[in-house]
């Protein structure tokens, strides 16, 4: 991992801001933390995540630590999505499991049940790709959904990616088991959310 900074980028002490039209992807901070509890506790918005929603404010902070943690560790790169107008965060954009030495990575995100359906993923996963494809050169993203969750799925097509395989009972959340389609995009391929 720490060769990813032989590409010339310094990570430095925080994560750098990246800029779409309607949002920002910024550092997360504690002020940050009832946001955090927003997004991460809606049952709609965890309904198709890894894991099962926040159960109070400490375990929102904890998220935050969690997040912080990794960053220092170069293992997890998870920037707030902040609304432009106000600086409030909305959801979260990961960057995750880098491979270096193959130039790839994986990309996740959650946006806050209010701000579905107005294209604001889209803005902060096309920042997260262009930031991965542009200063950390890598080759390839990838990506995984639950296939019932069209609206990601939908983002992630509109940004290029393909849907590459279909990985059956993959995760057991809440008592459910759950499939997942795996989707990859590569930088010769990236229209940067633009398509005909």
């Amino acid at each position: 991992m720490m060769a990813a900074m032989e590409s010339g980028f310094n990570w430095g002490e925080r994560l750098p801001e990246l800029g779409a039209a309607r949002v920002g992807l910024r550092w997360l901070e504690t002020a940050d933390v009832p946001a955090l509890f927003e997004v991460f506790s809606d049952p709609e918005v965890m309904r198709y995540w890894s894991s099962t929603p926040l159960v109070d404010l400490a375990a929102a902070a904890g998220l935050l630590r969690h997040i912080q943690d990794h960053f220092a560790a170069r293992t997890l790169f998870q920037w707030g999505i902040a609304r432009r107008a106000d600086d409030r965060v909305i959801g979260t954009c990961t960057l995750f499991n880098l491979d270096v030495e193959n130039r790839r990575g994986e990309i996740g995100f959650a946006l806050g049940r209010a701000h579905w359906g107005q294209g604001l993923a889209a803005e902060a996963v096309g920042a997260l790709i262009g930031f991965a494809f542009g200063a950390l050169a890598l080759h390839r993203l990838e990506a995984d959904a639950d296939p019932r969750n069209a609206a990601s799925l939908r983002a992630l097509e509109r940004q290029g990616f393909r849907r590459e395989g279909y990985l059956r009972e993959r995760f057991h959340v809440g008592g459910e088991t759950q499939d997942s389609v795996f989707l990859g995009l590569l930088r010769r391929e990236w229209t940067g959310g633009q398509t005909s």
